[in-house]
C-alpha cells in the first residue's frame, strides 16, 4: 500500500497530470506526423533555414531523420513542455498549500516533517517522470511505422536526457519551493534558471570563447552529445540525476528546518 501522501497528491494532481500528458502526447503526434511530406523536401527546408541558427537550436542537420526528431521534439517545444510540466508541479508540493493555507492541515499527518517533505516529493517526481516518459513510448511505435531510420536505442537515449532534465529542474524547483513557501517563487525563479541555461548551452555551442558556458547547462548533459545519432551516454545524464537527487534531498532538509511560521 502506497503512503497516504502519497496517493493524496496524485489525487490532487490527476487533473494537471492528465492535461499535461495528452498535451505533450498531441504535440509530439503532431510534429511527427509530418515527416513523411517534410522528408520530400527536406533539402529545400535545410536551405531555408540559416545554418546559425540550426547551430544556435542545436540541430545538426534537418534532411536526416534524427535532425528531424531534434529539430521537432527535442530542441525546444518538447524541452519547453516537459520543463513547465516538472516546475508547475515541484511548486504543488509544498509551496503550493503553504501559499494557500492548507500546509498545516497536511502536516497533521502522523509523520515526521522529513517523511512528509520525501513523500510529498517521491509522488511528484513519478509523476514528472510519467509525462516526460510520453514522448518516448509514442516514439516508440512512430518512428518504425513513419519509416524513420533511427534505431530505438537512439531514440530511448534521447529521451531519457529529455526525462532526466525534467527530473534536475523538478528538484531545482521543489528545493526552492522548500526554501521560501511561495509557488511564484518557485516559477520565476526556476522559469527564469531554464531560460538562462538554454541561452548558455546555445551560446556556447555558437560563439568562440563560450564553449565553457555548456558545461553550466543541464540542456548540455541532456541533449548536448547528440544521443539521435550517437545514443548513450551514461556520465552526462548521470550528472543530471544526481543535480535532481542533491537539490530535491536539500529541499528536503531545507523544509525540515524552517519555520513555517514565518
Amino acid at each position: 500500500m502506497l503512503p497516504a501522501l502519497v496517493r493524496k497528491t496524485w489525487s490532487d494532481d490527476r487533473r494537471a497530470l492528465l492535461g499535461w500528458a495528452v498535451g505533450i502526447a498531441a504535440v509530439t503526434g503532431l510534429y511527427t506526423s509530418f515527416y513523411r511530406d517534410f522528408a520530400g523536401v527536406s533539402q529545400l527546408k535545410q536551405a531555408a533555414v540559416p545554418q546559425d541558427m540550426l547551430d544556435f537550436l542545436g540541430i545538426a542537420d534537418l534532411t536526416s531523420p534524427a535532425g528531424y526528431l531534434q529539430a521537432t521534439v527535442f530542441s525546444l517545444i518538447g524541452p519547453l513542455l516537459v520543463l513547465l510540466c516538472a516546475i508547475t508541479l515541484a511548486a504543488r508540493t509544498i509551496a503550493g498549500p503553504e501559499e494557500d493555507g492548507g500546509l498545516e492541515l497536511l502536516l497533521t499527518v502522523p509523520v515526521t516533517r522529513i517523511a512528509f517533505a520525501a513523500q510529498r516529493l517521491a509522488a511528484t517526481a513519478a509523476a514528472v517522470l510519467a509525462v516526460a516518459a510520453v514522448p518516448w513510448l509514442l516514439l516508440l511505435v512512430v518512428v518504425p511505422s513513419a519509416g524513420m531510420a533511427i534505431t530505438l536505442s537512439d531514440v530511448s537515449a534521447a529521451s531519457f536526457g529529455l526525462t532526466a532534465l525534467a527530473w534536475c529542474f523538478a528538484g531545482i524547483a521543489f528545493l526552492v519551493g522548500a526554501a521560501t513557501g511561495r509557488r511564484g517563487t518557485v516559477l520565476a525563479v526556476s522559469g527564469a534558471l531554464a531560460v538562462l541555461t538554454y541561452i548558455a548551452n546555445a551560446l556556447g555551442g555558437v560563439v568562440d570563447g563560450l564553449a565553457w558556458l555548456r558545461y553550466l547547462s543541464p540542456f548540455h548533459y541532456a541533449f548536448g552529445t547528440d544521443p539521435l545519432h550517437t545514443g548513450w551516454h551514461p556520465g552526462p545524464l548521470a550528472v543530471l540525476v544526481v543535480a535532481g537527487a542533491v537539490t530535491a534531498t536539500a529541499g528536503v532538509l531545507w523544509f525540515n528546518r524552517r519555520d513555517i511560521a514565518a
